[in-house]
């Protein structure tokens, strides 16, 4: 299976595609802003497309060619405007949903926030609740596609060496959970068909990443 991850550049894109390459099943396809970001990648052996996502839908297609998924890890980052989260965080977003229809990718994973719904908007400080909304629309519009969905809603991120041990359901408490961890439940929806129309928060805690995956 080869798999498109979009934002590939991110902390947690890097750790997706590295692990990808370890595997002899999967392949990664990495989707750059630029090409001063390829050395990483092309070190690595893995195949690197130059996309942006506030270029249109036909860009984003003509990058997903010949993939059989598509992961969704960009992010605009927390020092750029409610502007770029409206254009990546949700434009970007909604595009690679639509290109993934153009290029007839059906598997697509995002990687959301740790809580989209709409209760979540109106609890939000007023500083986060712009990108608390614009994840809240971008997760509902994969929803309403025919597309072999699965949405990962990570609790706060960290840089911290995975554990391979999660709690994982639709509602969990809050907590941390390492990026590379994050890389590996990808992997592990990836292979794991019955996670498919699913969206589940995932923190740090005592199941083995494969198994808390199989029962969600």
């Amino acid at each position: 299976m080869k798999v498109l991850v979009v934002g590939a550049n991110g902390q947690i894109g890097k750790h997706l595609v590295s692990l990808l390459q370890k595997t002899d099943h999967l392949e990664a396809k990495a989707m750059i802003r630029n090409e001063e970001q390829a050395s990483f990648f092309e070190n690595l052996g893995t195949e690197v497309v130059v996309a942006n996502l506030e270029q249109d839908i036909e860009t984003i297609a003509k990058a997903a060619d010949g993939v059989d998924a598509i992961v969704f890890t960009a992010g605009s980052g927390a020092h750029t405007g409610k502007d770029k989260t409206i254009m990546v965080d949700l434009d970007g977003a909604v595009k690679t949903i639509e290109a993934a229809k153009v290029a007839g990718v059906k598997r697509f994973i995002m990687i959301s926030s740790f809580d989209t719904r709409r209760s979540a908007i109106q609890s939000a400080p007023p500083s986060f609740a712009p990108y608390v909304a614009v994840k809240h629309y971008a997760d509902e519009w994969l929803k309403s596609t025919d597309l072999d969905y699965t949405i990962i809603h990570p609790g706060v991120l960290t840089n911290e060496s995975g554990a391979g041990l999660i709690n994982a359901a639709f509602e969990v408490p809050r907590g941390e959970v390492p990026r590379e961890d994050v890389a590996s439940v990808i992997i592990a929806c990836l292979e794991n068909v019955a996670t498919i129309g699913k969206e589940f928060q995932v923190v740090t805690g005592t199941k083995p990443i494969k198994d808390a995956i199989q029962s969600i």
